[in-house]
């Protein structure tokens, strides 16, 4: 069964779509956690972090890239922000399609409370 993220990749879905090309699509969270609150996520369907192939080396970093560009972008480069992915039930994982949180435009805190 496909997951959410792959049916907003297809466009089954819709969301607010950020930047989307071949390798990844990003797009805007539904419950942001910040004002900026982004999901950049792998077109290609890998589970968790743990499923990361030596071959997705290249395409892990197109993620941090993309992300790097949006923060630009978003205008909260300059101030900073956090970039997240949580692997499994104890990390947090919710949908089982790695993405990367990217989440900014105030104070976050500290990372763990």
């Amino acid at each position: 069964m496909a997951t959410l993220f792959e049916k907003i990749i297809s466009g089954e879905v819709s969301a607010d779509i950020v930047f989307q090309d071949s390798r990844v699509t990003a797009f805007r969270d539904i419950a942001p956690r910040a004002p900026t609150h982004i999901l950049i996520v792998p077109n290609k369907i890998i589970a968790t972090a743990n499923d990361i192939a030596d071959a997705d080396e290249t395409l892990i970093g197109h993620l941090f890239t993309v992300a790097r560009d949006l923060a630009k972008k978003e205008g909260i480069a300059d101030n900073g922000y956090r970039l997240i992915i949580n692997c499994n039930k104890h990390g947090g994982q919710e949908i089982y399609h790695l993405h990367l949180h990217l989440v900014g435009g105030a104070p976050l805190g500290p990372m763990i409370n």
